[in-house]
């Protein structure tokens, strides 16, 4: 039995803005669109960096934020899914990088690509189907277990390299650096998964369960919905993300280092995510914020690098320009029509 009343609608704002007859500034008027707060601050963010450095708009930098934030979106994106039916993954970086490590030593030993991505993807979900079989069956709290993972999956990758760099030359170069009709295959990857995301949350039975779970899960089990199956498939789904985007890294550059993706990787998925308007909680979720949300840190990641802004300051900046978004974004929630 399927549930038919999902308790939010993914990627669907509450409504148009209402007009009230008097006119608004520009500024006023985006910010009563759907993700009107993350436009404004991506466009302010990006107009200041094309005024202070003429790099910034050249195709070389744009194809480069561009491979850069797709890895992320994958990312981002099995955890929009997640954590609108109330689950979290925070070892979604590490499990990342340890498929990362695992297929550089793989390439570097012989194996055939086919065969490296086909292990190293059944690792990844086999990873994800842990977390998801702790969290339902051990009622340990998301955040706790899957943190807990994210510190052994680091040290695991770690082990993997045995603190060495490992080169796999240009076995996988095409994925990495190639483009199609000028737009890099890692970003039609990371489209393609991020629709696959959009139309399940939004189309599916498997979505609706989703909403369904993450606004009362004792309501999902009365309503006839497996909830541990869907639990773990859904970690399994997140894991299997979190094993491409570390195979997508991996081409990308070419080599496998210590401390590449891992928790650090994660925090900033779950920023942009959250940033985006999917909902801690549980119960909401949206794939269009999430996309707004990965770019934003990607422009202003690399913002801060054409400015040349000292290294122990890009912390700071980044985490004064997501709280201003964040601000920005729950004004416009708790301001939209039928909140």
């Amino acid at each position: 039995m399927s549930l038919k009343t999902p308790s939010a609608s993914p990627d669907v704002a509450a409504g148009p803005p209402q007009r009230t007859g008097a006119s608004r500034p520009g500024a006023g008027k985006l910010l009563h669109i759907p993700h009107g707060g993350l436009i404004l601050v991506l466009i302010l963010v990006c107009v200041f960096t094309a005024v202070q450095a003429d790099a910034f708009t050249s195709s070389q930098n744009l194809l480069n934020v561009l491979r850069q934030v797709s890895v992320n979106a994958v990312i981002a994106a099995g955890l929009t899914l997640l954590m609108t039916a109330g689950g979290m993954d925070f070892s979604m970086g590490s499990n990342a990088a340890v498929t990362l490590c695992v297929g550089a030593q793989l390439v570097d030993g012989g194996w055939s690509t086919p065969v490296v991505v086909v292990i190293c993807l059944a690792l990844a979900t086999l990873i994800g189907l842990v977390n998801g079989l702790v969290v339902t069956y051990t009622r340990v709290a998301p955040f706790v277990a899957t943190l807990a993972s994210a510190m052994l999956l680091d040290g695991v990758a770690l082990l993997v390299l045995n603190g060495m760099s490992v080169t796999i030359g240009d076995k996988m170069s095409a994925l990495g650096n190639d483009e199609i009709i000028g737009v890099p295959y890692l970003t039609v990857v990371a489209v393609l998964v991020l629709a696959l995301i959009g139309v399940t949350m939004r189309y599916t039975t498997f979505g609706r369960d989703a909403f369904a779970m993450g606004g009362n899960e004792h309501v999902a089990r009365l309503s006839g919905i497996n909830v541990n199956a869907r639990k773990l498939a859904l970690y399994a789904l997140a894991g299997v993300l979190a094993g491409l985007a570390g195979l997508m890294l991996l081409s990308r550059l070419g080599a496998a280092a210590p401390n590449t993706a891992g928790l650090q990787t994660q925090l900033t998925a779950v920023a942009a995510v959250v940033i985006g308007g999917t909902s801690l909680a549980g119960g909401h979720g949206t794939v269009i914020g999430t996309v707004f949300g990965v770019v934003l840190l990607g422009v202003v990641g690399n913002a801060l690098n054409l400015l040349q802004v000292n290294s122990n300051y890009q912390l700071v900046v980044t985490g004064g320009v997501l709280l201003v978004a964040a601000i920005i974004n729950e004004f416009q929630r708790k301001s939209s029509p039928g909140h």
